[in-house]
């Protein structure tokens, strides 16, 4: 009940009216039933438009800390992400990534949206990065669709490094959903979770006209500072969850 307290009658309205997000492709995103919906990732703006452009509750996982901080601030905090669509990360596994494969295999086996940024941290050049095997093994292990996405438009909104940037119209891109279930039984085979990984960039970075680059987002953005610290200056960081 919150979520759509939050969506419809306080941040969606907003947004929409402000930005006026545009979406192509909607269709392809099933009205009920579960489905990874996989997405490039250029700004922390990025898990409020594309869920804005559906009916239907996207959730995301995030970082147990936004749950757990004590006091008044917590308690809001705690609020905001679950009213958001995003839930803690399951720490009963032995580290993030197993617990955020948990997580979402919870959500989708209760027929869900689950969504997900296969890069694992945003991009702080625009450009797309190598994805990280995670989406695949949840592909295969859950049984359900992969709905590339593209979304376009975010990091204008809100740039890299900073709260805000300027007014654009945002776009959203599905694509059509993909089916591995010719992969079915081989979830512990890394040439094909690389394969199937690679196959879902592919569509987004179609869906999304980015320059592809077969680099991890992580080593680019190391790479990055370096480069810039060596001519004094510096580059900047941003952080999200990694599944791989």
């Amino acid at each position: 009940m919150f979520y759509w307290l939050l969506k419809w009658v306080l941040v969606g309205p907003l947004l929409k009216l402000v930005f006026r997000p545009r979406t192509e492709g909607a269709e392809n995103v099933p009205l009920e039933g579960p489905a990874i919906l996989a997405s490039n990732h250029l700004s922390y703006a990025d898990w409020l438009f594309m869920p804005l452009t559906l009916p239907r509750r996207v959730t995301f996982v995030a970082k147990a800390e936004y749950f757990t901080t004590p006091g008044l601030k917590g308690w809001f905090q705690k609020k905001f992400f679950s009213g958001a669509g995003q839930v803690p990360i399951d720490r009963s596994g032995a580290d993030a990534a197993e617990g955020a494969l948990t997580s979402a295999m919870k959500i989708l086996g209760r027929g869900e949206l689950f969504g997900i940024y296969p890069e694992g941290t945003r991009s702080h050049d625009g450009k797309l990065y190598r994805g990280r095997t995670g989406v695949a093994r949840l592909a295969l292990e859950s049984k359900v669709p992969v709905i590339p996405v593209a979304v376009i438009g975010t990091d204008v909104v809100a740039p890299p490094g900073r709260k805000f940037g300027a007014v654009t119209r945002p776009l959203v891109r599905f694509g059509k959903p993909l089916d591995f279930s010719r992969y079915e039984g081989l979830e512990n085979d890394r040439f094909i979770l690389r394969s199937i990984t690679d196959e879902i960039m592919y569509e987004i970075m179609r869906l999304g006209g980015q320059e592809y680059v077969d680099l991890y987002a992580t080593q680019a953005k190391a790479l990055d500072k370096e480069a810039k610290r060596a001519d004094g200056t510096d580059g900047t960081d941003g952080t999200a969850l990694k599944a791989s």
